[in-house]
């Protein structure tokens, strides 16, 4: 039986989503998301620059890629949304988006602790991503940070699985003499 109240509520499709998002909150949220990028693109450049192995510079310089090409597409949504997008990351905001660290990895080129920073550095983008995908969003908006957000979910378990197998294949190498 459907109670009334149910049948006269529009369907959203989403739990927990803000009624009240304003266009500046929604220009702000992406404004926020292009740091995170930028954050990550510079960090996977680095990371790239301070990987001995081949495929992981690869790998990193695609991402560091990747995360450019974001940073342009929602540089256009917040200019169609009639704001000014963000120019770069912030540095004093980098700390809590997890990339500060890995400047000084990259000079140990120590493989495991460069996956496992970057591994850091998506996790707090994926959290940007999910709490950006929480408000009230124009369609185009959305559907935008949803593939974002599914290539990023993707890059960081990628980055995670890496990092798990550098980890246990270390003490393998160490007990073969390899």
């Amino acid at each position: 039986m459907i109670n009334d109240y149910e049948a006269t509520v529009p369907m959203t499709g989403t739990d927990n989503v803000a009624d009240t998002t304003t266009n500046d909150d929604v220009i702000s949220t992406v404004n926020g998301l292009i740091q995170y990028c930028r954050d990550g693109q510079e960090g996977f450049k680095t990371a790239a620059e301070g990987i001995e192995r081949s495929e992981l510079k690869t790998l990193f310089y695609e991402y560091s890629q990747q995360r450019s090409d974001f940073v342009g597409v929602l540089q256009g949504l917040v200019r169609s949304l009639g704001g000014d997008p963000e120019n770069s990351g912030s540095v004093s905001a980098a700390v809590h988006r997890g990339w500060m660290d890995i400047k000084s990895l990259v000079t140990g080129k120590d493989e495991h602790a460069i996956l496992n920073e970057c591994e850091r550095g998506e996790d707090y983008a994926k959290e940007a991503y999910a709490e950006a995908l929480k408000l009230q969003l124009p369609s185009n908006v959305r559907d935008v940070l949803q593939q974002q957000s599914q290539a990023i979910l993707a890059a960081h378990n990628r980055v995670k699985a890496l990092r798990d197998s550098s980890k246990n294949e270390t003490p393998r190498a160490a007990s073969t003499g390899f």
